[in-house]
């Protein structure tokens, strides 16, 4: 297993600063996803002080299994007045847009524990799948970093969540570090190893590799152009292509050396072509079609 325990989720996303403003959004909207602590507090309160970091670093440690808003009761008092707050700290937990559990003052941490661990088997998983798909979403708007964070923090929760584990993968990739992805990669459970997300991640590796030695893309294609029938040069065109994402661009340079020589270089286009489509999500359209197409030109 990682030493993975020692990473958790930027703070800023799963414990915020909430107001009366936001509140249906931060809390009643969210809680239909993801457990919600809302925690009750005002800056000159004492028992506050102690229990603020206590339940921020419990949903920190659940790793997206459940989120936490903070709301200062002297700034914002609309909400607090309609659940009765009337004293501080007082924390409630919203799931499914309904408030199902509370406590009032200071508690032990062993208390704060039981009570993140009630709401996470309250969602029954569900919040983990959530901090995934949160996670998957930061990677895809850049950023790695974070999102290398918060599925670390997921897996220190669930270490066989095989999802998680190939996102910390393509993070790394991301990022550059081919060798770290690599060695993350092999460290896998067994249990999951050879699953569909493992397996696409293994692909997107082998790619990443390929790609460091591709050339730049202006440079092949002025050779392919000067050279159509060089499927060397447009090989390595088309691992440029996929260097830079441009997916689709790879796959249609793969399939002219397809239709000229489905054969050539003991079928290297066609297995370029196998490995970009494992590497993308099965249900991703450039896969579908880019299969059909193949299966065509295989079985003409």
């Amino acid at each position: 297993m990682l030493e993975l325990g020692a990473k958790q989720a930027p703070k800023g996303d799963l414990v915020i600063e909430g107001s009366d403003a936001t509140f249906i959004q931060d809390v009643v909207e969210a809680s239909k996803t993801v457990p919600v602590i809302v925690d009750f507090w005002a800056p000159w309160c004492g028992p506050c002080k102690t229990l603020g970091p206590a339940l921020e670093a419990a949903v920190q440690k659940a790793g997206g299994a459940v989120k936490m808003v903070k709301i200062d009761v002297d700034r914002h008092q609309a909400y607090a007045g309609q659940l009765r707050v009337q004293s501080i700290p007082t924390v409630y937990a919203f799931w499914q847009g309904q408030p199902v559990d509370g406590f009032q003052g200071a508690v032990p941490p062993s208390q704060i524990e039981e009570f993140v661990n009630k709401l996470k088997q309250l969602a029954g998983g569900e919040g983990l799948d959530a901090a995934v798909e949160e996670a998957q979403t930061m990677l895809a708007e850049g950023d790695a970093e974070g999102a290398a964070e918060v599925f670390a923090a997921i897996l220190s929760e669930d270490e066989e969540n095989p999802k998680a584990f190939a996102g910390l993968v393509q993070c790394q990739i991301a990022l550059g570090d081919l060798d770290q992805a690599e060695a993350i990669l092999n460290g896998a459970p067994a249990k999951i190893a050879r699953t569909p997300d493992l397996d696409a991640v293994h692909a997107q590796l082998a790619l990443a590799r390929q790609a460091q030695n591709a050339g730049p893309v202006a440079e092949l294609k002025a050779r392919v152009d000067a050279e159509p029938d060089n499927h060397a040069v447009r090989l390595d065109l088309a691992t440029a292509l996929m260097a830079r994402g441009d997916t689709q661009a790879a796959v249609d340079e793969l399939m002219l050396i397809m239709r000229k020589d489905r054969d050539w270089n003991e079928g290297a286009a066609k297995a370029q072509l196998f490995q970009i489509f494992d590497a993308l999500k099965p249900n991703d359209p450039i896969a579908l079609a880019g299969r059909r197409k193949l299966s065509s030109l295989l079985f003409a």
